[in-house]
This record gives C-alpha cells, structure tokens and sequence, in this order.
C-alpha cells in the first residue's frame, strides 16, 4: 500500500472519530438542558388548585394568574365560561375542585360587598367575610346556568342569608328559640308602625291585634329581647355617668332581717315561759336594769334573779335550737 493510500485512510478515521465526540457532546448537551428544563419547571410556583397539564377536561380555559387583578366584567365573564364547564364535570374530581374554587375565588367580591352591610355589628369583619364565603360555596353549588339568571342576582341573597343565620344562632347573649327571635324582630317592626299611626307608645293589646297573636305571645317575645344583649354589672348607667355603675343600684343584704327574724322566732317561746320569767326579761333587756335593781323591784336577791334569768335564757335557747314546725310553735304561744 502506498503511503498516500495510508495517509487518506487515517484522514477518514480521524474525521470520523471527531464527528462522532461531536455527536456525543451534543446529545449530552441536550440531555443537560433537558433535565435543567424539568428541574426549573419543579421550582416554578404554580397556583393553587391549578389543573393538571394533562387535563383535557380544562382544556380551553384560560389560566388565571391572579384573580384580585380582573375587572368586574371580566370576572363575570369567567364566571359564565367556569359554570358551563362545571356542569360537564364529575363531582369529587380534582378538575370540578379546580373549578369551583377558581369560581369562589372569582365571586368573593360579591362577599365582601355583602359584608359591608354588617360592618357595624360587634363581630370581627374577617368573620363575616368567612360565614358569606360559606354562602358562596352553597350558591355555587346550587347554581344553574341553564336558567340563564345572573350569578350575582341568584348568590347575593343566600350570602346575606348565611350571614344573619351566622347572627341569629350566634349574637344573643342569652340563647332563646327562633320562634322568639322571629318574634322579637316583627313586635319591633309593629311598634314604630303603631306609633307612628297612634302618635303615643302602643299597647300589649294592640300589638298583639297588629300581628295576629296573643298578649302572652307578645309579652313573652318583649321579654325574650332582653336577653339579646348583656349589660356588664360595671358598666355605667348613662354615658355621662361614669361613676354609676350598675352594682351601687343594686341592693345588698340587710342583717336586720336576722334580728327580725330572731324576734319573731322568739315570740311563741317567751309567750310560754312563766310570767316572772317574762318581767325579768322584759326588766333586764327592755328597761335595761341590773340584776340587783330587778331584785329590789320584785322582792327577790340578785343571786335569784341571775338563776331566773339563766335559766329563761336556756330554755329559750333550746326552743331556738330545736326548729320546731311552725304550727307546734304557734301552739306553745297559745298556751
């Protein structure tokens, strides 16, 4: 073999070998890239409740990044194109999830608006806010495009609703049934009415007339709205009386009923002692003499009157202590 034959020989060989480092670096380069992409798509923040890629029963609609950014149209423009798509979807699904929760998402303005009504009510707003979007929920699910009725017009009365269910069950300080509640709500109703016709406070009568119930019907729905609301014991009578507070109007124990109620409990048991031992009493705790001034008084010694006095003193002690039945008592006053 000539040496030019060698040479164009070992040429191709080189030539080869170098396409082929060439094709491997490449398919290395691409497999690299590859694996990059998937890594950086694993990082990348994806919405919540976002559908899979792969779903073709969401295939159509448009992703919505952020919902707080569209308009009132647009939004109810989604809502319309969300509702026709639930209605093809399995309940339970992740793709009806994905749905539904974008719809709420959409809607939870309707909410808020809903909310602003009840603003000055003592309940913390993120809590009204959270009662409506339960309302929303139910709306959603109740909901029929078919009818070819606004979402807006069909949610907002069931998210009011929900909302003063919430307050109903939850804003009386004293739990009272609904029937009363329900009542408590027309007798205020009923009164401005009547008093503006009559001019003067309405009547139990005339209340129970305007609204076809009974005056004990309304005098129990009068009293069933005191417990709406709790005063606190401390708090003041009058806004501009901020020392008087509930507790100086209030009474307290008066300890003269004990000694009132000793005396009467004393009376049959001294009607039954002696008479001697009633005048000593009466001398020694009525006029308040001494021992020694009911001894000259009644011709006895004092060391007499002291055992007189002791022992009228025990006996009636014992009867105190014995509690006997009013009706043996009055017996024993007789005697």
């Amino acid at each position: 073999m000539s040496s030019t034959a060698r040479t164009a020989r070992t040429a191709r060989a080189a030539r080869t070998a170098a396409t082929a480092r060439t094709a491997g670096r490449t398919k290395a380069a691409s497999r690299r890239t590859k694996a990059a992409s998937a890594a950086s798509a694993a990082r990348r923040p994806r919405r919540r409740d976002a559908p899979p890629e792969d779903a073709s029963p969401l295939a159509g609609l448009p992703e919505i990044p952020d919902t707080r950014t569209l308009s009132t149209v647009d939004a109810r423009t989604l809502s319309t194109a969300m509702f026709q798509r639930l209605g093809t979807l399995e309940e339970g699904t992740p793709e009806y999830s994905y749905v539904r929760n974008t719809l709420v998402e959409l809607n939870l303005s309707l909410v808020k608006y809903a909310a602003t009504r009840f603003r000055n009510r003592s309940e913390p707003v993120e809590d009204i806010i959270q009662v409506g979007t339960i309302g929303l929920i139910k709306a959603i699910n109740r909901f029929d495009v078919d009818r070819e009725v606004e979402f807006a017009s069909f949610a907002l009365p069931t998210i009011v609703g929900e909302i003063k269910r919430f307050f109903r069950d939850t804003s009386w300080a004293v739990r009272v049934p609904r029937r009363l509640q329900e009542l408590r709500i027309d007798l205020a109703k009923a009164y401005d009415t009547l008093e503006q016709g009559l001019g003067r406070v309405p009547t139990a009568a005339e209340l129970a007339d305007r609204l076809d119930v009974t005056e004990a019907e309304v005098i129990e729905g009068q009293q069933a709205a005191n417990g709406y609301i709790a005063r606190s014991l401390d708090a003041p009578l009058k806004e501009d009386e901020a020392r008087c507070a509930v507790t100086r109007c209030l009474g307290e124990e008066d300890r003269a009923f004990d000694v009132i109620e000793c005396l009467e409990s004393l009376k049959p048991l001294i009607a039954a002692l002696p008479e001697r031992d009633r005048t000593i009493l009466s001398l020694r705790f009525g006029e308040e003499l001494t021992q020694s001034e009911i001894g000259a008084r009644l011709g006895i010694s004092q060391m007499h009157v002291s055992r007189l006095l002791a022992r009228a003193l025990c006996t009636l002690r014992a009867g105190l202590l014995e509690d006997q039945p009013p009706e043996a008592a009055h017996a024993a006053g007789s005697q």
